[in-house]
């Protein structure tokens, strides 16, 4: 079964690289996986403070998922994987990928303003050592136009 893999977050290109992933999944007979990120601290704060902040953010990132993926499931009739995991971005990424062989491609949001983000930036440039190839959904992409080109 093919797997699309979607780093998700609250950006609009994430939304634009799941609708994509979801298409080609419902149209392949494969499935989604979302991948929600909870950012690393950048500061340490005392031991109980710190694990509330860490706390927080991790169901940031779960409730922003699970909204996505149930919009998802309302339109496409297909519920996706969700799977949230602490710290940096890139290095997350390529664990999952490494931990899940049956990915088939990794799909990106590319965002209107201020360039490339850091994963699209890193996956563009090391895209020959990923173990599946790399959908770049721009983010002037319609609706429309993104399910003509799913």
């Amino acid at each position: 079964m093919r797997i699309y893999l979607v780093v998700m977050d609250e950006t609009e290109e994430a939304k634009s690289a799941l609708r994509f992933a979801s298409l080609r999944a419902v149209k392949t007979g494969g499935s989604v996986h979302i991948l929600a990120l909870v950012p690393q601290q950048t500061f340490n704060a005392f031991g109980s403070v710190q694990a509330t902040i860490e706390q927080e953010a991790r169901e940031r990132a779960e409730v922003m998922a699970n909204n996505a993926a149930g919009n998802i499931f309302g339109e496409m009739g297909k519920m996706p994987i969700i799977a949230v995991r602490p710290g940096a971005a890139v290095d997350v990424v390529r664990r999952y990928l490494e931990e899940n062989d049956e990915v088939a491609a990794l799909v990106l949001g590319v965002g209107l303003d201020g360039g490339p983000g850091p994963l699209v930036s890193y996956f563009a440039a090391h895209a020959t050592e990923i173990p599946c190839p790399l959908y770049l959904i721009p983010g002037s992409l319609s609706r429309e136009r993104i399910d003509e080109l799913a």
